[in-house]
């Protein structure tokens, strides 16, 4: 069965990722490193991980399996998630493909570098109305893909 894992750290679309969880009778996993309000649903858990860095990460890459679905902004995560065939969205609804992840990986190295060296700074957009709108859409797609994709 196809289970939702969020990166829920400084995750903006935890709310959202649960509503469509719900509407699919799936299990949502929240991983973090603490912080998080615990639920009464029973298909959501969550899972506190020690500190350290890519803690979560590791956690959830070591649970996901093919067609499941993950939420992360974690480039890094990303890629190792598509490598073992879950389905992979980004907060702001963007999905990373294999296709996809290559460019994605080399645009944040980019950017990355070019905050190192002042070139640019660190600024991330206000996460709007509109942006939560897109994910919910761009999350339920991705789950009934992967849903579809688990029953083959």
């Amino acid at each position: 069965m196809t289970a939702i894992y969020i990166d829920a750290d400084a995750c903006p679309v935890k709310d959202e990722a649960a509503k469509v969880a719900a509407r699919h009778q799936l299990v949502v996993t929240f991983v973090s490193n603490g912080g998080l309000r615990p639920s009464r649903d029973p298909m959501v858990r969550h899972v506190v991980v020690p500190a350290g860095a890519d803690a979560a990460d590791d956690w959830i890459v070591d649970h996901a399996a093919e067609n499941d679905v993950a939420v992360t902004a974690d480039i890094p995560l990303a890629a190792r998630l598509i490598e073992k065939g879950v389905h992979v969205l980004g907060p702001s609804g963007r999905a990373f493909t294999p296709n996809t992840i290559g460019m994605a990986v080399a645009m944040r190295d980019l950017k990355q570098h070019l905050r190192e060296t002042g070139e640019i700074k660190g600024y991330n957009p206000g996460f709007s109305a509109r942006d939560r709108s897109a994910f919910l859409s761009a999350l339920d797609q991705i789950v009934r893909r992967a849903m579809r994709s688990s029953k083959e």
